[in-house]
């Protein structure tokens, strides 16, 4: 493939981190400290939201693993529901065009917080289910990765960095406006780089039974549960800074935006780092590495008073954040491989919507350990400087918490089994079934 077609596929990433970075950062934070929602009743929202997860992400993956169309079983979604997702990004930062100043009521965020999932989970699933099919190497899935990950940094940057300078300045509807529209455009348009084999097969059994076959697959489960602790790291983080900005630090939001600049340098430039040792190493170690690495930088955040110590701390995670990043589709585009050596069958959207699934749970469980730590240390949104014991909370949320998890995560990944022979098998019995020309030189990793 092109480069170019590579580099056009690759940039969806921009919208699908920009709609979920944004969402996962300020959506507990504007509901709670700017729409004066109570903190309990926003987390019930987040777990009945993920509640409507469970049914949403696997059924969307199933449903799309049995598309047949002249365009392939992914295309036509992303085709469809951009512009959509786009307009439903929008409707969740817009609740006073319906209830002026008055505190939403919790049907409405159920109501677009619904919505958006559905879109997102459309068009980004079936997006990212293209990745295993399109780059069957590890060497090209380390390179493409890479990629998505810096398009994805963009997003992610415009996403935490550009947001505060938006809603303070223009508002969180002009917010949603931007974001929505630039969400929409650019998976809109990475679809012009992509490609897929109408001819590959998909789920031959039932939803309920293809499922099971998915849940119950050793290497996803390891996966799986390695991905959710650690994406439930980056949750607490994005959701607790913006209370670490403006009560630890006492800092305006525009602060923000340094801080997310150091991450994001730091963060582009690790990408290339880890890019070369995804294959000298193999995916699974070095994802280990990055992990720790990660981890230790966290304790970092314990010590700042000022912005310049809290840069140097974000900076210090990205340099971690860089190999999980780039290591997680790697990985679980390894277990799919496996899958179709035993299966006989190409299921990426059913192993991506379970595992899409499995983040939006994270979302979910978030809110409750920040409704909890905030509630029991005696954060109320109505004072501009919270009492000491609400500071040692929002602290436990960026070091001990996360850490904790972290370190969970790193020994999740333990039990994952593609790695070394094992792996290197799979990769050239799959070679073999599909008919595909062995690469000249391949490192299965180690």
């Amino acid at each position: 493939m092109a480069t170019w077609k590579k580099l056009l596929y690759s940039s969806g990433s921009i919208g699908s981190s920009l709609a979920h970075q944004a969402l996962s950062a300020y959506l507990y934070f504007f509901y709670v400290d700017v729409s004066r929602m109570a903190p309990a009743v926003v987390s019930l929202g987040l777990v009945l939201y993920s509640l409507w997860n469970a049914v949403n992400d696997p059924l969307l993956g199933f449903i799309s693993d049995r598309t047949r169309t002249r365009w392939g079983r992914r295309i036509p979604y992303v085709v469809a529901g951009a512009l959509p997702l786009g307009i439903a990004f929008y409707l969740v930062w817009v609740p006073y065009t319906f209830f002026g100043s008055g505190v939403p009521p919790l049907w409405y965020f159920l109501a677009v917080t619904f919505l958006f999932d559905f879109f997102y989970t459309l068009v980004v699933l079936n997006w990212t289910a293209l990745f295993p099919e399109m780059f069957p190497s590890l060497e090209e899935r380390a390179q493409v990765s890479a990629w998505r990950q810096l398009f994805g940094l963009i997003g992610l940057a415009a996403a935490l960095g550009g947001a505060p300078l938006i809603y303070s300045s223009l508002g969180w509807p002009a917010m949603g406006l931007l974001f929505g529209g630039l969400t929409a455009l650019t998976l809109g348009l990475s679809v012009l780089g992509a490609r897929e084999d109408p001819s590959k097969r998909g789920e031959d059994v039932g939803l309920v039974e293809a499922v099971k076959l998915t849940v119950v697959n050793r290497s996803f489960v390891s996966f799986a549960l390695t991905s959710f602790l650690i994406q439930l790291v980056f949750a607490l983080l994005l959701a607790a800074l913006p209370f670490y900005v403006k009560y630890v630090l006492q800092l305006e939001s525009v602060a923000l935006t340094a801080l997310q600049a150091g991450l994001i340098l730091v963060t582009v430039v690790s990408l290339l780092i880890w890019r070369r040792l995804a294959v000298a190493w193999g995916p699974k170690r070095a994802m280990q590495r990055s992990i720790l690495l990660f981890a230790a930088a966290l304790l970092l955040f314990w010590f700042p008073q000022s912005l310049e110590g809290a840069v140097a701390a974000t900076a210090a995670v990205g340099l971690g954040l860089g190999g999980i990043l780039l290591l997680l589709d790697v990985l679980l585009s390894d277990v799919i491989d496996e899958d179709a050596l035993r299966s006989g069958a190409r299921r990426e959207g059913m192993y991506f919507g379970v595992h899409a699934l499995i983040l939006r749970l994270n979302i979910s469980v978030q809110g409750l350990i920040q409704g909890a730590v905030l509630t029991a240390t005696g954060y109320n949104a109505a004072l501009a400087i919270q009492p000491d014991s609400a500071i040692l909370g929002i602290r436990l949320l960026m070091t001990v918490i996360p850490i904790a998890i972290a370190l969970a995560a790193l020994f999740a990944l333990s039990f994952y089994p593609l790695a070394g022979e094992r792996l290197a098998a799979v990769k050239e019995a799959l070679r073999r079934q599909e008919g595909l020309a062995a690469p000249g030189s391949p490192r299965a990793g180690s």
